[in-house]
């Protein structure tokens, strides 16, 4: 149980890397993603420039709207993520119990792992790493419960999916959109 972990570990920094290299390369700048621009143009009644009309607009039906998100979902993935990973951040500060619970059981579990590997001898009585883990699940596992880890699951996928998917209905592709399946002559 010790050397899977102890192998995780190892692995985590390559698969953070390999993820950064992968979604988020692909983050589109926060002008591009809340079409800032266009908007500042609009509030300051001035004309839209040259680069053609506001892109938010309310989709025509439900086919505009789940094509919008198709493509929407695929160009703003990088941002999507973040977006994600911000929502879980505050989702874990604004809940404090889960902070404690969730450090309690991660930091228990490297504690155990990295000090006492093999049984230890107290006396009479043998203490082996799997009665310490135990142990850590006992005391951890109400913790967590109490922590309500669910409804804060549950927020995150709610409040995530709402502005994702209102976003990306919402805000119309590109122009470069309409001929990337175009073929070369």
């Amino acid at each position: 149980m010790a050397m899977e972990g102890q192998a995780l570990m190892q692995r985590l920094p390559e698969a953070l890397q390999q993820f950064r290299q992968e979604r988020l390369q692909s983050l589109r700048p926060p002008q591009e993603f809340f079409d800032v621009q266009k908007s500042l143009s609009i509030l300051a009644s001035t004309p839209i420039t040259s680069q053609g009309e506001m892109r938010v607009s309310k989709p025509a039906d439900m086919g505009v709207a789940t094509q919008r998100i198709k493509y929407n979902v695929n160009y703003f993935s990088g941002n999507y993520i973040l977006l994600f990973l911000l929502l879980a951040v505050y989702s874990l500060l604004t809940n404090p119990l889960l902070l404690i619970a969730i450090a309690f059981l991660i930091g228990g579990y490297i504690g155990i792992n990295r000090f006492i590997p093999e049984p230890v001898q107290f006396g009479s009585t043998t203490v082996e790493p799997k009665h310490l883990y135990m142990v850590l699940l006992i005391v951890g596992i109400p913790i967590l419960w109490i922590a309500a880890p669910i409804a804060s699951f549950f927020w995150l996928v709610g409040s995530s999916s709402v502005l994702i998917l209102s976003h990306a209905a919402l805000v119309e592709p590109g122009v470069e959109s309409e001929y990337g399946t175009v073929q070369g002559v």
